[in-house]
């Protein structure tokens, strides 16, 4: 009985995992620990995002929807990206090229807290589903990143931003 419930457990999970279609995650370490902060909130109004040249996606995320999955990180993150003054984040797909089957490349621009950064980032076309990543940094955009109990916990600078997105070939 024990190994039928761990198989519906484990097959619910999967299905779960596998139904969200959009998110960005921001994956980050400290001194001690590492966090991930997923926004999983943005949606496209057609279902998928068409990456033809004429129509690059644009994407606007509230950043009080990232989830840290720890309240008090959550709201550090929040704090940390001023989202009191700058509420939102906007992701901007500069030009996309096709490098060769199911492989991508795109320029992509992050505006965060009035400051717009571009990245080459490589992305992977997966099951209708656009997956890539970036490294960036706090001080990219000016963040100094945060130290918390008197500088004992202390964020590293570096990032990995993660895209997954319901997308067309």
């Amino acid at each position: 009985m024990r190994k039928y419930v761990s198989m519906i457990l484990i097959f619910l999970g999967v299905m779960l995992c596998t139904a969200q279609q959009n998110m960005v995650q921001i994956n980050g370490s400290t001194n001690i620990n590492k966090f991930k902060c997923s926004n999983t909130n943005f949606k496209f109004d057609k279902g998928s995002y068409s990456f033809l040249a004429n129509r690059l996606p644009e994407i606007s995320l509230n950043v009080n929807e990232f989830d840290c999955g720890n309240g008090m990180m959550t709201k550090d993150f929040r704090k940390t990206l001023k989202a009191d003054i700058y509420p939102r984040l906007y992701i901007s797909f500069v030009n996309f090229i096709k490098k060769s089957n199911n492989k991508y490349s795109a320029d992509v621009e992050v505006k965060m807290m009035n400051k717009t950064v571009r990245y080459n980032i490589d992305f992977s076309l997966i099951n209708n589903k656009l997956i890539g990543s970036r490294i960036v940094n706090f001080s990219d955009f000016g963040i100094t990143p945060p130290r918390r109990m008197g500088g004992m916990i202390v964020v590293r600078d570096s990032l990995n931003m993660v895209f997954n997105m319901a997308a067309k070939d």
